[in-house]
């Protein structure tokens, strides 16, 4: 076994949500048909051509809209609204019990390496605070609502956006769990003063909008995995055909997390690879 006098390492296995960890996008659920849209209506007839008009982010639009379409229902965003909206996302096989953290923390363990668990996610905080894998997560970086004294959501708080979501990785590596340190995530800490090193990271990701965060982790010695669902269509699987052509990512696997599935074998493949580069490997 792994020399358990040594201090364990910490390392992170970081996520994206929406298509990684569900299927779809989070809000798609209950929120949407609850203020009588459908997602293409929602998205395509509503948040896209208000994105276009305004030139603006397409996250901080999408977080006004779902503001505004409840308020013209009646029923103001609350962050306990949005809570309940989180408890029923559509999590991937193996997911909501919890046993794939128990599984990947106990396999960590064998090797010397304390795993963490993080979010980084254009989705919303508080949805995802209400599912039930919420408490696995060391931290969750994901877009965020300000509220008022009624905790009612009254303007987009942070909106993480495609290529905004590298910062994260700078903020996990230094153990800056909050998105508004920037005097601390800027300044220079020594590589061996930081609690997570690149090459001791995960990312898993679902595609087209982790490409920065997969292209960083792959360039800084750290390890990415596109994960599509295993009900994904050809165009899907286009992307992940591109993914792997343009040397984004090193492995791809479909959305399931049950022991044994190729995404189990992958990350605890990847785990036994870090804990060999540290010496960690338990004896034989």
């Amino acid at each position: 076994m792994a020399d358990m006098t040594r201090p364990l390492l910490k390392t992170a296995v970081i996520y994206d949500f929406d298509g990684t960890l569900a299927r779809g996008n989070m809000q798609e659920v209950s929120f949407i048909p609850s203020i009588g849209m459908t997602p293409a209506q929602f998205w395509n007839e509503t948040v896209r051509p208000r994105t276009i008009a305004a030139d603006g982010d397409g996250i901080l639009m999408y977080m006004q809209m779902m503001l505004l379409a409840a308020r013209e229902q009646g029923t103001p965003v609350t962050r306990q609204t949005l809570r309940d909206h989180g408890r029923d996302v559509a999590l991937f096989e193996g997911l909501r019990d919890g046993s794939w953290f128990d599984r990947m923390n106990a396999f960590g363990a064998q090797y010397g390496l304390e795993i963490e668990h993080y979010i980084i996610s254009a989705g919303l905080t508080e949805m995802i605070e209400g599912c039930p894998i919420a408490e696995a997560f060391t931290h969750v970086f994901a877009s965020k609502y300000d509220y008022d004294e009624n905790d009612v959501a009254v303007w987009p708080a942070v909106g993480v956006n495609y290529t905004t979501k590298t910062q994260y990785l700078f903020r996990i590596n230094k153990g800056v769990h909050n998105h508004w340190e920037d005097e601390r995530i800027n300044r220079f800490i020594p590589d061996e003063e930081r609690p997570i090193p690149f090459d001791r990271m995960i990312f898993l990701g679902d595609g087209d909008t982790d490409v920065p965060t997969m292209k960083m982790m792959h360039t800084k010695g750290g390890f990415s995995i596109a994960v599509y669902d295993p009900d994904s269509t050809p165009r899907d699987h286009d992307k992940i055909h591109r993914l792997i052509s343009e040397d984004r990512v090193n492995f791809v696997a479909a959305g399931d997390y049950r022991e044994g599935s190729p995404v189990d074998l992958i990350v605890k493949g990847l785990i036994g690879r870090i804990a060999v580069n540290y010496g960690r490997m338990p004896a034989d």
